[in-house]
């Protein structure tokens, strides 16, 4: 079971103020279990994302006017506004998302946040569908849950205004970080919340 926790533009979480939700994050199309080649780049905290609640945790982003599919290869991290962790150098714009929801699997096996961003607060590339970045890409990421070699999946989709990442804690995890739906988009490869309705957001 897993629990769902969501905030919306500087909202504040507590927790104590609301039910938790439990429900599955099962993907729904046959998966391409191939194991992902191990990483060979050095680790740096450059290139290390985390998820720690819906208004602290970090995405894999390119350069100003860098196309997605090419920062695959130099893609850095950036930290939301508000986020503590200590490896972070470099910050979203205040305004880029938009809403985030964070789910983690009861047996502590993934972590992973997903949401709404606003295109139009970060200097993506000009019609940019997105791309997806993993251990490979760039070579050497990883993510501070599973840490170097750990699966993980993160994809920005500017034109859809949607964003996802989740982490895994052991390597080649392909049935809960699977690293072959690049092109299937957030809410195939990373099942989860979409749409905030109460605060008038949707990008599912």
């Amino acid at each position: 079971m897993l629990y769902n926790s969501t905030a919306t533009d500087g909202d504040s979480f507590d927790s104590s103020n609301l039910d938790e939700i439990f429900y599955a994050r099962t993907p729904t199309t046959s998966l391409n279990l191939r194991p992902t080649p191990a990483p060979t780049g050095d680790p740096s905290s450059l290139i290390t994302v985390h998820v720690t609640n819906q208004n602290d945790f970090s995405l894999l982003m390119p350069k100003a006017g860098e196309l997605i599919s090419d920062a695959e290869h130099d893609g850095s991290a950036f930290c939301t506004p508000r986020s503590e962790a200590s490896q972070c150098s470099k910050r979203l714009p205040d305004d880029l998302i938009r809403a985030a929801a964070v789910e983690r699997a009861s047996d502590g096996s993934w972590v992973q946040v997903t949401g709404c961003m606003d295109s139009s607060k970060y200097p993506f590339a000009h019609n940019d569908d997105g791309g997806q970045f993993d251990v490979r890409f760039p070579n050497g990421a990883q993510c501070t849950l599973g840490g170097y070699g750990a699966s993980f999946i993160e994809l920005v989709e500017p034109s859809a205004g949607r964003f996802c990442l989740r982490c895994c804690s052991s390597a080649n995890d392909q049935q809960n970080c699977n690293s072959h739906q690049d092109q299937s988009g957030c809410p195939v490869a990373v099942p989860g919340q979409y749409d905030f309705p109460e605060a008038g957001v949707h990008c599912s």
